[in-house]
């Protein structure tokens, strides 16, 4: 009876395993994918220079989009619903980052961004990934820091406070890293079964932190 006992387990954790294989290919290709066609409308937005569609937009866009994205992440359509997401964000990058090339600067600032927001996702892709540690316990962290950064944002179209926005950004670049964290570790220990939604958490974690990082080295390249 035992031996019938491990022998179930040791299958039931073959399974796992395979599941979160193909949950971690189906992820990690489609956020290559998305990437990929979001860099592409990013790269047509700067060379029709279009215009940054501002706030309001931006907002409803984003929810929008992502809102639609989760009610059909279990169809075929979430599929197109993530790239009009992706592509839509993507957009929304190319006056930001065509007001950045503008600068003396701007090139190194934008290619330092770049190569950072590599080397801290990957790195802690990897950690997660070899260690296998649960990081559910950022659970907590997670949402007091949406909701802190959340009314920091709101506070600085009212407020002008020195410094403030390079908080903003610096508590960005940590969150997006605690996410990163979290839903690697959530796909490795079944928190996450959606690779919809997984490739969705992970691009808007990139997306911020390569905004947050790029904002800050403007700081301290001198732009402000």
């Amino acid at each position: 009876m035992n031996t019938q006992q491990r022998t179930s387990t040791l299958q039931h954790s073959g399974v796992n395993e395979a599941e979160v294989s193909k949950l971690f290919r189906n992820t990690y290709s489609l956020l290559a994918m998305t990437l990929t066609f979001s860099a592409l409308v990013a790269f047509g937005s700067m060379t029709f220079n279009l215009p940054h569609p501002g706030i309001i937009i931006m907002l409803v866009g984003f929810y929008g989009l992502l809102f639609l994205t989760t009610k059909l992440r279990n169809s075929p359509w979430g599929l197109v619903s993530t790239f009009a997401f992706t592509g839509f964000l993507g957009y929304t990058l190319g006056p930001i980052l065509n007001m950045y090339l503008s600068l003396p600067n701007g090139g190194s600032l934008v290619t330092m961004a770049l190569g950072m927001t590599a080397l801290v996702f990957f790195s802690l892709s990897a950690y997660a990934i070899l260690t296998r540690k649960d990081f559910s316990f950022l659970s907590g962290f997670i949402m007091a820091g949406f909701v802190v950064l959340l009314c920091a944002v709101v506070a600085s179209f009212f407020i002008e406070i020195s410094g403030l926005q390079m908080a903003i950004s610096a508590g960005f670049v940590l969150f997006s890293s605690a996410v990163i964290l979290y839903q690697t570790s959530s796909i490795i220990h079944g928190g996450e079964d959606n690779y919809i939604m997984a490739t969705i958490t992970l691009f808007v974690s990139i997306y911020n932190l390569f905004l947050s990082l790029l904002h800050l080295l403007g700081i301290f390249g001198g732009d402000d």
